[in-house]
């Protein structure tokens, strides 16, 4: 594994890169490889968009006092918008130590914290108003049942609100565990944003939308 300090060997780094990792353990390795240029790359090289995409959805559900989850939080580009905003009581989990070291650089988040979306997440029930997921819940990421998880820790009446691919979202489960926690009564659709485009340098036929659900169980 690099330092916070490295970045990709020549030709290494970016989405294509991290996508065709062949084991959980491969995608963290990359993932804390990128760490130190993943910003700069995203930016540049892809036009990513989608924490800004995300954001305004949040402000319209969450109160700026709430207490959010930064769920998938890499360098901590969702919590830089969300504190410019005004949110101050943000908690970042990610499975990349050095990710979750550059999102440390930012101080915005009052905890950081390294842990994997899949399994269970050391929080006790029903503790944050919102849950966000930006970026993450796509091929080879955090799978569909990363969602249980989320409604358990955020509090009756509070939001889990991510962003994700619509061409992902049926091979990937999440089409029918979305039905699964609405039919146990566990949330309901609040809002799904119009498709756009978060990548348009790098993958342009590629599009984003964020939903956002309340959690009513």
């Amino acid at each position: 594994m690099s330092t916070e300090s490295d970045g990709p060997a020549p030709g290494q780094g970016g989405v294509e890169w991290v996508y065709s990792s062949t084991s959980a353990e491969q995608l963290v390795e990359r993932y804390d490889t990128w760490s130190a240029s993943y910003e700069a790359e995203m930016t540049e090289n892809y036009g990513w968009s989608a924490p800004q995409m995300t954001v305004p959805v949040i402000q319209k559900y969450v109160p700026v006092n709430g207490r959010i989850l930064d769920a998938g939080v890499g360098t901590g580009l969702v919590g830089q918008l969300l504190a410019e905003a005004g949110y101050t009581d943000l908690t970042g989990i990610d499975f990349s130590a050095e990710m979750l070291a550059q999102a440390r650089l930012k101080s915005v988040y009052r905890v950081l914290r390294q842990m994997q979306l899949g399994d269970p997440l050391d929080f006790p029930p029903n503790i944050f108003d919102a849950v966000a997921c930006v970026g993450v819940l796509t091929l080879g990421h955090a799978p569909a049942s990363s969602l249980d998880e989320m409604v358990r820790i955020t509090k009756p009446g509070g939001h889990v609100i991510y962003s994700m691919r619509p061409d992902y979202r049926e091979p990937g489960g999440f089409v029918e565990k979305e039905a699964e926690l609405a039919d146990a009564g566990l949330w309901k659709l609040a809002e799904v944003t119009d498709p756009a485009h978060t990548m348009p340098k790098g993958i342009p036929d590629a599009l984003m939308q964020v939903w956002a659900f309340e959690v009513t169980g």
